[in-house]
This record gives C-alpha cells, sequence and structure tokens, in this order.
C-alpha cells in the first residue's frame, strides 16, 4: 500500500483525461495519471472540426501533443489497468496494477468503445484509416458531401444517423445489420420523407473494395464511398458504478453542472459522461472538473506556496 494520499487521481489519458492532467499540474497538485493506452480518440485518423488545426491532426497526433503539455509541467503517464475505485474516509483507494493508491480526489475519464460491424479486424482497421469507415457523422460528416453512405443499424437510433447524414448528400441508405428491419412507423415515415433507401440485414461481408467499401445485404452486395456503424458503444463506466455514482440506463455517468458524480470526490469528464462525445467538448468538462477539484481541495486544505 502506497500510503502518501494524492491531490487527484486522473484514470483515463484521453483528451478529457490530458486536458484535466494539464490544469492540474499547473495548479501545482500532486496527481497521478493512469491510462491502459486504449483511448477511442487515438483511432481518428485525422479530425478536421477541432479548433486551431486548419489543416486537421490524426488523433494520436493530438493526443502526443497534449500529454507532452502535461509532461511539460511535472504530469507523468503511468501505463496501468486500474481495477478499483474504493471510496475511503477522507478520500479513495485506488487499485492499480499490482498496488494500491490513495487520493483526496479521483476524476474518471474512461470514455467509451464503439460496437464494431462484422468484419475481419485488420480489415476494419484499414478501411478506418482510409475513411472507408467512420464513427462520428458530427466529426466528419462534411467529408461525406454528395457521396454515397451507408449506415449499419436500425430503430430509433439508426434513423437518426441516417437523418443526420442525409444533411450531406443524398445518397444515404439504411441496412440493417442482422436481419429485418426494426422500425416503427414513425421512422419508416421520416427516412420515405427524407428519400434514405432501407436494406434488410444481415450486413455480411464487410471488405475493401479499392477506393470503396462493400458490403453484403439480403439484396446482395452494395459499394459505398463511406459507411457509419450506428450500432451503440460501451460506456466504460464500471470502475465508478461500482464506487456507487448513478449512471444512466446505458451506463453514462450522471454528474452536476461541476462533473461532480453522486459519490463526494468522484469527478467525470468526457465521453463517458452523458452528454455530446466530442473532443472539445471532453475537454471544456476536464477544465471545469479541474477546477472544482483545485477549488474543492483547497476547502480541505488551503493551497499556498
Amino acid at each position: 500500500m502506497n500510503q502518501e494520499s494524492d491531490d487527484c487521481i486522473i484514470i483515463g489519458a484521453g483528451p478529457a483525461g490530458l486536458t484535466t492532467a494539464i490544469y492540474l499540474a499547473r495548479f501545482h497538485l500532486s496527481i497521478r495519471l493512469f491510462d491502459n493506452g486504449s483511448s477511442r480518440a487515438a483511432l481518428i485518423p485525422r479530425t478536421m472540426n477541432h479548433a486551431g488545426f486548419p489543416d486537421g491532426i490524426a488523433g494520436a497526433d493530438l493526443l502526443t501533443l497534449m500529454l507532452r503539455q502535461a509532461e511539460n509541467f511535472g504530469a507523468v503517464r503511468e501505463t496501468v489497468e486500474v481495477t478499483a475505485v474504493v471510496p475511503e474516509d477522507r478520500g479513495f483507494r485506488v487499485e492499480a496494477g499490482s498496488r494500491d493508491y490513495r487520493a483526496r480526489t479521483v476524476l474518471l475519464a474512461t470514455g467509451v468503445v464503439n460496437n464494431r460491424p462484422e468484419m475481419d479486424a485488420e480489415e476494419h482497421d484499414r478501411a478506418l484509416a482510409r475513411g472507408l469507415i467512420r464513427y462520428c457523422p458530427i466529426c466528419d460528416g462534411y467529408e461525406v458531401t454528395d457521396k454515397a453512405v451507408g449506415v449499419i443499424g436500425t430503430g430509433e437510433h439508426g434513423m437518426r444517423e441516417a437523418l443526420f447524414l442525409r444533411g450531406y448528400t443524398r445518397e444515404v441508405t439504411l441496412i440493417a445489420h442482422q436481419g429485418p428491419h426494426e422500425l416503427d412507423e414513425t421512422c419508416r415515415r421520416a427516412l420515405d420523407e427524407a428519400g434514405v433507401e432501407r436494406i434488410d440485414g444481415p450486413c455480411t461481408p464487410i471488405r475493401i473494395d479499392g477506393d470503396r467499401i462493400a458490403v453484403g445485404t439480403a439484396e446482395g452486395e452494395r459499394r459505398f464511398d463511406s459507411l457509419y456503424p450506428a450500432l451503440g458503444s460501451v460506456i466504460r463506466s464500471e470502475l465508478a458504478i461500482r464506487a456507487g455514482a448513478r449512471a444512466s440506463a446505458d451506463g453514462c455517468l450522471e454528474v452536476d453542472e461541476h462533473q461532480r458524480t453522486s459519490v463526494p470526490g468522484l469527478f467525470a469528464a468526457g465521453d463517458v459522461v452523458k452528454g455530446l462525445d466530442q473532443i472539445s467538448h471532453a475537454m471544456g468538462e476536464a477544465g471545469v472538473a479541474a477546477t472544482t477539484i483545485r477549488n474543492a481541495l483547497n476547502e480541505m486544505r488551503p493551497i499556498w506556496r
């Protein structure tokens, strides 16, 4: 057991976690930054809507720059898997790797994992790198303007994604993931009014075909310029939920306007929180959380130099 108590342990080194580390390090607080190396942002081939980068920037490059900035102020990223966050008197015990650590506060920035379509993993990653598979129409819908786009999904979630993309192109096709579409009359009417084609699944196999992505469907193979899986995601909030934090039915953590969870001293920011999954939004939440953490710690013990 490491008996020394840190001011804050940050779990996750994506945009939210690294922004928090930059802020807290500059507040002259003692922090630890734990990361298992699986930030979703690292998979972004190039983001074109992140302010300040007119030519775009790869997600991995953005994280590298942010980590370097945090390190300039003394933050150290430790590559380790956190297995438990346990509330204790006046703080938390954090189990990471084979050791236990203590902290007065904890910031969870563990994000989410996209549910992928059924296809070869290496083929998927090559398609993702080339923009043949995309996961965020808010981030990169502009890049498919007037192109042929396929959306894998059904129900209200699939409908919403297809209609969002319809704002960029007339050629949008909604493909059911496994079998016949599960769409109520309201969804069907909305898709029909927008001119979105519907095809039943299963959507397999999925493969790269030259400059396009080919998708097997109940009506034969179809080819698209880009394919958006609208299959939801897994929210990595289990550490906070086991610690007693409230979450929505799908696992998103509930926080107040200062990013405080329902567990005193436990904060959350980024995609693990219920709200907009955007890098800029995650950074903003992290700034709010970090400032709240600093002020809360100052109330416990004045932070004087």
